[in-house]
């Protein structure tokens, strides 16, 4: 594989994009109040993209020679350490402390890429998901792609599906998949573009295990909205976001089979459409309990920051300098019963 550096110009050209003062203002109110002084160090990072860090989640299916010593000798160290409660051997991700990105590799068809440039907090989910060979596993809104890709880096479920409503996402799932999975994993695999509140009708009980990487309002991408006009229009919808992720999780809810586990993720501090959600899940759904997550929050606590006082089921990372990861939240529910 030779080594792209067009993505590297294009970050260059994102980092001399202005903030949106609007989306800035919004924020500022809101998470001032939410988040108290943590807000000061999380909003300097959010705000200075120059100082933003980048993981690489190695690919199990495409090993090249020397990528890993490459990445030491550019101060590149293994992410997670052997500690956590559930960490599979193929699971590698590298990081490094200095900010920057190492090249991307370009799309070919017919060759899997080596790795999977991403948010280092983005694998969290995956990690608390706890997928063991041979489970049926669903992630409901899974473009991009990369929690897919991780998940299969941690074992081979015996169904998996794959699903994005959005059509755009969509295609960009299915470019991820045919970059990072040989094509007999592929052919095991389903990926469709459903409506996933309408999910749990479709396939009650069905699935072992359910990503929720839901839509939210990405707090990064917002706050360098090229249009201002655009940035007000999501501001205003922002608050019906919390009743889709709502709707969401309990069609998620209907897929899991009775004690089958879901973890509900956001890219966004918000506390609607994080904590209030699975509040309001916890309280009106009585087949679902939480499942404490601080055990794997206490093993990665070197390499992430988080919002203290939070429940034991769930868990925020703030990004700060140094450790630019983040913002994603992280709740784990069980299903207890039948409804």
């Amino acid at each position: 594989f030779f080594l792209s550096l067009k993505p590297e110009n294009k970050t260059k050209g994102k980092l001399q994009k202005q903030i949106c003062q609007v989306v800035l203002d919004h924020f500022e109110k809101q998470y001032s109040a939410e988040l108290g002084d943590a807000w000061n160090s999380v909003r300097d990072v959010l705000t200075s993209p120059w100082c933003w860090q980048h993981a690489l989640l190695l690919n199990r299916f495409s090993q090249g020679p020397g990528l890993e010593s490459s990445l030491a000798e550019q101060g590149y160290r293994p992410a997670f350490p052997a500690a956590l409660p559930y960490l599979p051997a193929a699971f590698r991700c590298y990081i490094r402390t200095a900010p920057g990105r190492f090249p991307a590799q370009k799309h070919q068809p017919g060759r899997l890429k080596e790795y999977y440039l991403l948010n280092a907090a983005s694998l969290l989910p995956v990690l608390a998901l706890e997928v063991k060979d041979g489970e049926g596993v669903l992630d409901l809104c899974a473009a991009p792609g990369g929690k897919s890709v991780a998940i299969l880096q941690c074992a081979c479920p015996g169904h998996f599906h794959c699903n994005e409503y959005d059509d755009l996402r969509s295609r960009w799932l299915e470019q991820t998949i045919e970059s990072f999975i040989p094509d007999a994993l592929v052919n095991l695999m389903m990926v469709s573009k459903l409506d996933g509140r309408q999910f749990g009708d479709l396939q009650p009980e069905f699935y072992d295990k359910v990503l929720v990487d839901a839509p939210c309002s990405n707090d990064r991408s917002w706050l360098f909205s090229a249009d201002p006009q655009q940035a007000v229009l999501r501001l205003m919808q922002r608050k019906e976001l919390s009743s889709l992720q709502f709707q969401l999780l309990r069609s998620a809810i209907k897929a899991l089979r009775p004690g089958g586990s879901l973890v509900y993720s956001t890219c966004t501090l918000s506390k609607a459409e994080n904590s209030d959600v699975i509040n309001l899940i916890l309280n009106s759904c009585r087949n679902v309990m939480p499942v404490d997550i601080s055990e794997m929050a206490r093993g990665v606590s070197q390499e992430f920051t988080f919002l203290s006082g939070t429940q034991q089921h769930e868990l925020l990372v703030l990004p700060e300098k140094g450790r630019a990861w983040g913002p994603m939240y992280i709740a784990k529910l069980k299903k207890t019963s039948s409804t």
